[in-house]
Formats: structure tokens, C-alpha cells, sequence
């Protein structure tokens, strides 16, 4: 393709599609959840989410980006890089499997979860499935065939919403009926009476959730199956050691942006002191969290497409010109997503029940944590090209320090806002420290003037809004709430436009001298 700015952004559209449907059903269940489900047991869901998500950073071993890295080498053996890593992922998380399995009882008593033993072991079966398909899914992004890879992680999308209608809308109603039928209470139904009851509660909870995750991964990983008799087993132990250690760390460096996504989650549990059900705090914030789920949404449709991209263009002649480009693309179109969120939120957050809309305050804090990670992510890309992937493992521990400290001491007071700024500051210092020490490593010449100007931008912006909104809608009578809505909605929308004419004015002709460069 003559623009490579071009590829990269069809790459990133084909994996948006499955990443985009993912998020959309994800998100269209959180009206759903948030009024059948209390904040508290919601607040369960998360915090299971939240060990999924972590764990299954570091049950990859880091090994998708050092596939990219080993198999993009001159002369490299493309089998031997999937198949040792495939291995690798296979071992280490049927271990763990097994030790879930063993170990479900006392771990579900531990977390005051009595009587949802199966549910750990969900959670096991949940990270071996996804774990090893994770190889898979590398090797499609490193041979682009983004579409293989976006028509089966729909498939997966699809098996996950199915399991849950089933259950929450057919099974659930079928219990009630066998209860009514048999004269008893439809908790005193057993799987004698239901089979599936091996499996889930005969009520709607949490289980619900984590089961149907469980069989989604399942149906995922049965589609590669013929990609498992068609691989042929090249182990090469030397090579394996290599890509470990040049992975191991970056499995590492990978904490930071899912921890400051989930770790506070788990803090809840321990330093949510000052609310009554620190389940009902947290089941209040991941509401605000969804909310912003749109930037985190093009942030992980930009990585999946962009970290090839980024090893590829590396002997260009002008890759670091090429990166500094990017870095100011996203950047402008992660500020159009900021502020379409932030002038209709008005709107956006009817999709929360009543009990849960108090987390719409964190929303802009979310927002610009999320956007934040984008550019870490950018900026990071310095010790992946550069190969000091060791540098990330202080990168890292500097962000969980500033998150940890954070939560620690502000989460007991201020709840789930201190969860939200612990994301924004652990985000802005390892931003920072990614930047200095890319200068000294591996020069990129970002020009953070302009990133500047659109930071600018997005605040002149929001500000007008805010302005607007003061001067026209605060003390007026319009005598309809619906016709006031309109209104604001209206002067935002001429404000998104100006946000949208000044990026264009700002980067057109950096557009055009990409293209003439390729």
C-alpha cells in the first residue's frame, strides 16, 4: 500500500470490527445489568473480571509481542516462534488450571464467595482457553489476516451474549416455572431436578456472567482446531530461552495499563472502609467506568494493529518521522472521542439505572486516563524497537507504586474517585518517564507542540461548553426538558465541529508530506 499511515488505519478498522462489536454488546448488557442486578452484585462481576483481566497478562508470558519480534527477523523460522510459544502458554497455564481446580474450595472461602466453588474453576478454564488462543490470534495479526482474526473473536462475541440471554432470560424463568410446578422455593431446586444447575445458581448472579465467558472461550477455541493439526512442531529450546527473555519483561510492562484498569477493583475489597458495601461502590464505578468505554475501545483497536506496524516500518528510513506522525494522529482523534463523550453525556448516561448514575462524575477523569495510555503506549514503543525491554519492569513498578499509593491512602475518604484519579496519575508518570528516557535511548522527534495544541483544543472546547450551557441553559425557562436537551445538545454539537475543523487546519499538510514520503 504507496501510504503506510494508510494500512496501518485499514489494519486497525478490520480488527475494530470484532473489537467494536465486543464493546457494543458488552456495553448495550450494562442497562441490563444495572437494573437487574443490585450495585453490589455487580460489583462482584467486576472483581472477577478484574483477576481475569490481570492473570491473563501474565499467564501470556508476554510472548504475542515476542512472536512479532522473533518472526520479523531476517532469516527467522516462523513455525518455531509460534510453536514454542504455544508450548510455553500451553504448560504454564494448565498448571495453573490444575491448581484452580485443586484449590477452588478454599480460594472461593477465602474470598467470601462460599458455595461458588465452580466459579474459580470457571476462571481457570476461562485464562487456559483464552491464553492459548491468544498464540493463534498473534500469528494471524503477524500474517494479516485481520479478517480470519475479526470473524473469530466475533463468533466468540456471539457465543457470549447468546450464553447470557439463555440464561438470564430463558433459564432463570425456567427454574421459576419448575419451582411453581414442583411447590417449592426455586432456590430448593437441585441438579437433579435441572442439570444446568451443575453449573449456575437457579437465580440471576454473577455466576451467570463468568459461565457464559467460560463458554464463549470454549467455542473459540474449538474454531483452531484445524490451525493446531495444521502446525507442524518445530521446538527449538535456544529460541524459546531468547523469546522468554525478551518477553518476560514486557509481560511486566503490559501491568501497567490493566492494573490501572483493575487493580483498584481488588483494592475495594480491602480499603473501601468509608461506605457501607464496598461491593456496592465498586459495582457504581465500573458503571462509570463503561461510560468511557469508546476511548479505551480505539485505544485497543490501535494496538492491535499498530505493534506489527511499528516492528515492520523499523529499518524504514524514515520509521521515526513515521511514529512522531502517528503519535499526533492519535492523539487528535483521541480528543474528538473525549469530547463526544463529555457534550453528550447527558444522554449517554440514561443507559445506566437509576442506582448507578453518581458514577457519570468520574467519567471525564476515565476519559482522559484511557487517552493517556494510548500515547504510553506510543511512547513505549521506544524499548520494544531498541530492545531494552528490562527497562520496563522500573517504568512499571514506578506506575503500580503511584496506583497502589493513591488508592491506599485516598480510597478509604473519597471511594471510587480515588480510584479514578489513581488511574490518571500512575498514567501522566510513567508517560513522563517513558518520554525522558526514549530521548536518551532511542530519539523519536515527537513535536509535543503540537500535542500541546490539541490538548489546548479539547480544553477550549470542553470550556465553551461549559460556558454555553451557564449562560443559556442554567436559569432558562424553556418549559420542556427534552427542548432544553436540544439545545445544548445542538451548541455541542457546532462545538465538536470546530474541534474537527481545527485538527484538519492543524495536520493537513503533515498529511500530505506522509504521503509524499511513502
Amino acid at each position: 500500500m504507496a501510504n503506510p499511515l494508510k494500512q496501518l488505519a485499514g489494519e486497525t478498522a478490520i480488527y475494530g470490527l470484532s473489537t467494536i462489536l465486543a464493546r457494543i454488546i458488552n456495553f448495550l448488557f450494562v442497562p441490563f445489568y444495572t437494573r437487574m442486578l443490585t450495585t453490589a452484585s455487580y460489583g462482584v462481576v467486576t472483581e472477577f473480571m478484574a483477576y481475569i483481566a490481570v492473570l491473563q497478562v501474565v499467564l501470556t508470558l508476554g510472548l504475542e509481542t515476542g512472536c512479532f519480534r522473533f518472526a520479523n527477523r531476517a532469516g527467522a523460522r516462523t513455525g518455531a516462534v509460534y510453536s514454542g510459544a504455544l508450548a510455553a502458554v500451553t504448560v504454564v497455564n494448565g498448571v495453573f488450571l490444575a491448581l484452580m481446580i485443586c484449590f477452588a474450595g478454599p480460594i472461593a472461602s477465602w474470598l467470601g464467595y462460599q458455595g461458588y466453588e465452580n466459579c474459580i474453576m470457571y476462571v481457570g478454564g476461562i485464562l487456559f482457553l483464552d491464553c492459548v488462543t491468544a498464540v493463534f490470534f498473534a500469528r494471524y495479526r503477524q500474517e494479516h489476516k485481520a479478517l480470519r482474526f475479526a470473524v473469530f473473536k466475533t463468533v466468540k462475541i456471539l457465543t457470549e451474549t447468546a450464553s447470557n440471554l439463555l440464561l438470564f432470560f430463558w433459564f432463570s424463568s425456567y427454574c421459576v416455572r419448575r419451582a411453581a410446578e414442583s411447590g417449592v422455593d426455586v432456590q430448593a431446586l437441585s441438579p437433579s431436578d435441572i442439570w444446568l444447575l451443575h453449573f449456575v445458581s437457579p437465580v440471576p448472579d454473577f455466576s451467570y456472567v463468568i459461565f457464559a465467558i467460560l463458554v464463549s472461550s470454549l467455542v473459540c477455541a474449538l474454531l483452531f482446531i484445524p490451525d493446531i493439526f495444521r502446525m507442524k512442531p518445530e521446538f527449538d529450546r535456544p529460541l524459546l530461552r531468547k523469546m522468554l527473555l525478551y518477553s518476560l519483561p514486557l509481560m511486566v510492562a503490559a501491568l501497567p495499563g490493566i492494573v490501572n484498569d483493575f487493580l483498584d477493583r481488588i483494592l475495594f475489597r480491602y480499603f473501601d472502609t468509608g461506605t457501607e458495601t464496598w461491593q456496592s461502590s465498586l459495582g457504581i464505578f465500573q458503571a462509570g467506568v463503561k461510560l468511557s468505554v469508546i476511548m479505551s475501545l480505539f485505544i485497543q483497536m490501535f494496538r492491535f494493529a499498530a505493534e506489527p506496524f511499528f516492528f515492520q516500518r523499523m529499518a524504514d528510513k524514515d520509521s521515526k518521522r513515521l511514529y512522531a506522525d502517528v503519535m499526533e494522529y492519535f492523539t487528535a482523534f483521541c480528543g474528538l472521542v473525549f469530547l463526544g463523550v463529555l457534550l453528550y453525556i447527558d444522554v449517554i448516561s440514561l443507559i445506566l439505572g437509576k442506582d448507578f448514575r453518581e458514577g457519570v462524575s468520574i467519567v471525564p477523569l476515565m476519559l482522559l486516563s484511557y487517552m493517556l495510555l494510548g500515547m504510553q503506549f506510543n511512547v513505549s514503543m521506544w524499548y520494544k524497537l531498541s530492545g531494552k525491554t528490562s527497562v520496563a519492569i522500573w517504568i512499571t513498578l514506578s506506575g503500580l507504586a503511584v496506583t497502589a499509593a493513591v488508592n491506599i491512602l485516598f480510597m478509604p475518604k473519597f471511594s471510587y474517585h480515588a480510584a479514578a484519579w489513581g488511574h490518571l496519575a500512575s498514567y501522566v508518570v510513567m508517560l513522563v518517564i517513558n518520554v525522558l528516557l526514549g530521548k536518551k535511548y532511542y530519539p523519536i522527534p515527537y513535536r509535543w507542540g503540537r500535542i500541546a495544541l490539541v490538548f489546548a483544543a479539547m480544553g477550549g472546547v470542553y470550556a465553551l461548553s461549559a460556558v454555553s450551557e451557564h449562560l443559556f441553559f442554567v436559569n432558562a425557562d424553556f418549559g420542556a426538558h427534552g427542548l432544553e436537551m436540544a439545545g445544548r445538545l445542538g451548541i455541542n454539537t457546532v462545538l465538536i465541529a470546530v474541534y474537527v475543523c481545527l485538527m484538519w487546519t492543524m495536520f493537513r499538510r503533515s498529511i500530505r508530506n506522509t504521503s509524499s514520503r511513502s
